[in-house]
């Protein structure tokens, strides 16, 4: 069929439309994917959204024949959905909104049966709107409806989020056929990467990702959107996919050639337009690509909200227990983790030592250099007792008192610990100095009697401190 003949065919079209063609290689593999010909509404819609003609070839006017690289980045995601149609001959729908442009994407894809042994043709056909249609996204085939309700009933009955997450990565993973999957969460602003929760085939030998959290990798992530290039995921399937990531991201393609990645999907998790993390599955089932693809872009949607709510959560239990000056948990945090021990929801455990703390020298501080050095000094006394009490939990009680319970620690330690913080109580220049009282109870006792005879001792150390220190006495 010669081009006059394709111009007639695609102008029965009245939504955009245009008609690919695929390359057909000897060794089965697929070539230059070109944009033949299009309709009336398809031109007028290229040219109207490249009105700037810089560094385009033909400044904004569409040429027929031409590669579609011409005209937007290379895509993979977009190649695999042209190939399946054209070569493969699968009608194709997506409902997508890549990360380039402002709109969703309802796309169809039809092959064409034409005489020609160079190459395979389809029709491409998409419709544009701004807003996302809940219809739309629901469209999903029997099994990706089955796979994703699984995912949210879990999701949205969950009392253990952690656990949860464990649970739904694994199902991800067994869907994908994936020897690995994982989600990982990002925050580029404080330029970090953590591991929220991965899985691996049981029948491979493990490899978690906290293996290469670090700074390096950090950096190396930040180029992944990039090389995404505006699209909604990553599917690598095959060496000719691994060849195209490697002309964009050489680094990339390196080190998951060198961790053994055959194949890839990746999903970054978004919400508000910003990522805060990514999705992914490696040497999945390749013949199982449009269900993976299609079950994991309507799932990143519920999970990234969940995660962001959780997040959320976190971030209020947070400021609700943590002093926000100190860094270390408050006396609400305090007096419930003493509640929730009081009333049995919590055993205690045969042994524990309760230290109270009390900051000498505050009131002068504060009188003398001004609150900020009051501040300085606080901050300075928090970490002072972070780094003598190591695995203990450090609460600020009031103003310039602090508060250490220890559990199951032998007492012996407990008391060199102390005796580090008495010395620096004899030594005014001492920058952070304690008053001290400690008790260690070794019967289960009561922690509320405890933390009382702690206090009390931690008043007569005060008074010995006072006592050679006068100059020291708030006033």
């Amino acid at each position: 069929m010669d081009l006059q003949e394709l111009q007639e065919y695609v102008n029965q079209f009245d939504s955009m439309t245009c008609i690919m063609s695929v390359e057909k290689n000897p060794d089965g593999t697929y070539g230059k994917m070109r944009i033949e010909v299009g309709n009336k509404a398809y031109i007028a819609s290229y040219e109207k959204n490249n009105s700037n003609p810089i560094d385009m070839p033909f400044g904004n006017k569409f040429v027929p024949g031409q590669e579609y690289t011409v005209y937007i980045p290379k895509d993979l995601n977009f190649e695999h959905f042209i190939y399946n149609s054209a070569v493969l001959k699968k009608p194709m729908h997506a409902y997508i909104h890549p990360d380039r442009f402002d709109v969703w994407f309802n796309i169809f894809s039809l092959p064409l049966e034409f005489d020609d042994p160079n190459k395979c043709y389809c029709t491409y056909t998409q419709e544009v709107s701004t807003e996302a249609s809940v219809d739309q996204m629901a469209n999903l085939s029997a099994k990706t409806t089955s796979d994703v309700l699984k995912t949210c009933i879990k999701l949205r009955s969950t009392k253990n989020f952690l656990q949860t997450m464990d649970e739904v990565i694994n199902d991800i993973r067994i869907i994908c056929g994936a020897s690995f999957c994982c989600i990982m969460l990002t925050d580029f602003k404080e330029n970090t990467c953590s591991l929220l929760s991965e899985s691996c085939d049981p029948n491979v030998v493990p490899r978690s990702l906290l293996e290469y959290l670090n700074d390096s990798f950090t950096e190396l992530v930040k180029t992944w959107v990039e090389t995404i290039g505006g699209s909604n995921c990553l599917i690598i399937k095959n060496d000719d996919d691994m060849d195209a990531v490697k002309a964009r991201n050489p680094r990339w393609c390196k080190s998951m050639r060198d961790a053994g990645i055959e194949s890839l999907v990746l999903f970054p998790l978004q919400y508000n337009d910003e990522v805060i993390g990514f999705i992914w599955s490696t040497n999945f089932d390749i013949k199982d690509t449009d269900h993976i693809k299609e079950t994991l872009e309507l799932t990143t949607f519920f999970i990234a909200s969940e995660i962001v709510n959780y997040q959320l959560l976190q971030k209020l239990e947070m400021l609700s227990s943590t002093d926000l000056l100190t860094g270390v948990k408050n006396r609400n945090a305090m007096n419930n983790r003493v509640l929730k021990i009081v009333s049995g929801r919590e055993r205690m455990p045969d042994k524990f030592g309760i230290v109270f703390a009390d900051l000498n020298g505050l009131k002068t501080v504060n009188d003398g250099d001004g609150h900020n050095a009051g501040d300085t000094l606080l901050k300075n006394a928090a970490t002072a007792l972070k780094d003598s009490f190591p695995n203990c939990e450090i609460y600020r009680a009031g103003g310039d008192e602090f508060v250490v319970i220890a559990m199951d620690k032998p007492k012996e330690i407990i008391e060199e610990q102390i005796e580090v913080l008495r010395k620096k109580a004899d030594d005014p220049k001492t920058p952070v100095s304690f008053a001290v009282g400690f008790y260690y109870d070794e019967n289960h006792g009561d922690i509320r009697a405890a933390m009382r005879e702690a206090d009390a001792r931690m008043y007569e150390d005060k008074k010995q401190f006072y006592a050679k220190f006068p100059e020291n006495r708030k006033r």
